[in-house]
């Protein structure tokens, strides 16, 4: 198996693991306030893409692609919004939202966002930043005492024992939001600290004080600074935030992000009102076709029932295209939507900066369709491209984004004003389409007037 099959399967067990803990951990706590409204209405009518730059003949191009991976059956359904300036310039959907039933994919629908959560702690995180909760620089233990004493993974001695030593510097908060601390996942490594995550069922506790205190008692995997491992990371922010706020995970969210933003959709598990448009997650199959991933152990049936005892920051949120539509363009209007205002745009442009030093943007780390490599880095729990040219990439300077296990897509471009999200559940893999990556191609070749 090639190394980006290997991270590929990362990607699929890593959602299996999430998938699998939220069905066996979720409880009925009390139950969620109803959404309220956003401060302002979001106008999401389309708009003729020439007023924006964009040429309509040549949006057939994202519009074929689309409609080819549904035809092909290489994705059952699709959702796609496109953005510049604020003004919606394309809302598309296509093929079904459930192949059994041929039930169609609305706008409506509800999926599963995965690591595309990441971002949304990381706007919580910076919430809290501007509040003066919290420094880059301060110690991770400032806030988590349990880890004052982490010791450093460092090879196997000759008596067959792990050899521990101590953190050149303690991990801190930066090196938190950077996937650069030393923590891990314990899914596609083969080291012995990944073994200690999946001997101690690391993503299956049954809350986040549970999840730290598991933690504490397994080294990191390196030097902090010194590499670039994807990991819980945003899973411990999520227990900062909890921490720092004195709201659950979700509460924080509800209060703070969806309902100012008019999320109504988005949470972290899916009412029993709203669950016949919660779409089906799909897997490669073995004849190479996509099947259903609620046919296996652990499955995505039952998951989502109820708010989660361990509320995952670092993959468990459920969203619309629009409900993640709407945080996207806040952040690309400097943390304002509509005069909704959650960040101001200096703590914007520090969350979605690069912050990975040259030493670690060589090619050798990465996730999934992610490689850190020059011009391509990684911010405040996104990833970032700097240098386009030299990352051999469309965009404008600045884009940054992120995706989900689950195959969901998003990126925001400061430099063209634009910002795109794409919804679809397949869980990747080898044989899944990158349209994360091709929607870029044909995004951008559409793009023929972008001084307007």
């Amino acid at each position: 198996m090639t190394p980006e099959q290997l991270k590929y399967m990362a990607r699929l067990s890593i959602a299996g693991m999430l998938l699998a803990a939220s069905a066996h951990f979720t409880t009925a706590q009390q139950p969620a306030k109803p959404a309220q409204p956003a401060h302002q209405a979001v106008d999401l009518t389309v708009v003729k893409p020439e007023t924006v730059g964009f040429s309509s003949e040549r949006l057939e191009r994202l519009h074929a692609l689309m409609q080819q991976v549904v035809d092909q059956k290489q994705i059952a359904g699709i959702v796609t919004i496109l953005a510049r300036h604020g003004k919606v310039v394309d809302y598309r959907t296509y093929g079904d939202r459930d192949m059994a039933s041929g039930a169609p994919m609305t706008k409506d629908v509800i999926f599963r966002d995965f690591s595309m959560t990441k971002p949304v702690t990381g706007v919580a995180m910076m919430i809290l930043y501007e509040e003066g909760k919290w420094l880059p620089s301060d110690p991770i233990s400032k806030y988590i005492p349990e880890f004052a004493h982490l010791k450093v993974y460092k090879g196997i001695g000759a008596d067959g024992g792990m050899i521990l030593v101590d953190p050149d510097h303690a991990p801190t908060m930066r090196e938190l939001m950077t996937h650069t601390a030393g923590f891990t996942y314990g899914i596609f490594g083969t080291t012995p600290v990944d073994a200690m995550y999946r001997d101690a069922k690391i993503l299956g506790s049954k809350n986040l004080q549970e999840f730290i205190d598991k933690l504490a008692k397994i080294p990191l995997l390196y030097q902090p600074g010194k590499g670039w491992t994807y990991s819980v990371s945003m899973d411990i922010q999520g227990y900062i935030v909890e921490k720092l706020s004195g709201q659950t995970l979700p509460q924080f969210y509800r209060e703070h992000i969806f309902q100012p933003l008019g999320m109504k959709d988005a949470g972290f598990y899916v009412p029993a009102d709203k669950r016949t448009r919660f779409t089906t997650l799909y897997q490669t199959g073995d004849n190479g076709g996509i099947v259903p991933a609620n046919r296996g152990p652990g499955g995505a049936a039952s998951a989502y029932s109820a708010e989660p005892g361990m509320p995952s920051g670092g993959g468990g949120m459920v969203s619309t295209a629009e409900d993640y539509y709407r945080f996207a363009q806040m952040l690309a209007d400097g943390g304002e939507l509509n005069g909704t205002r959650i960040l101001a745009p200096a703590t914007v442009k520090l969350m979605s900066s690069n912050h990975l030093p040259a030493s670690l943007l060589t090619g050798e780390f990465g996730i999934g369709l992610q490689t850190m490599r020059p011009g391509f880095g990684y911010g405040y729990d996104c990833a970032v491209v700097f240098d386009p040219p030299e990352a051999n990439l469309p965009e404008g300077k600045g884009t940054f984004f992120w995706d989900g296990a689950a195959g969901t897509w998003f990126w925001i471009d400061p430099t063209n004003d634009v910002v795109f999200v794409g919804m679809i559940q397949r869980i990747l893999g080898p044989a899944s389409p990158n349209l994360e990556f091709l929607s870029r191609s044909v995004v951008y070749q559409a793009l023929v007037d972008p001084a307007k």
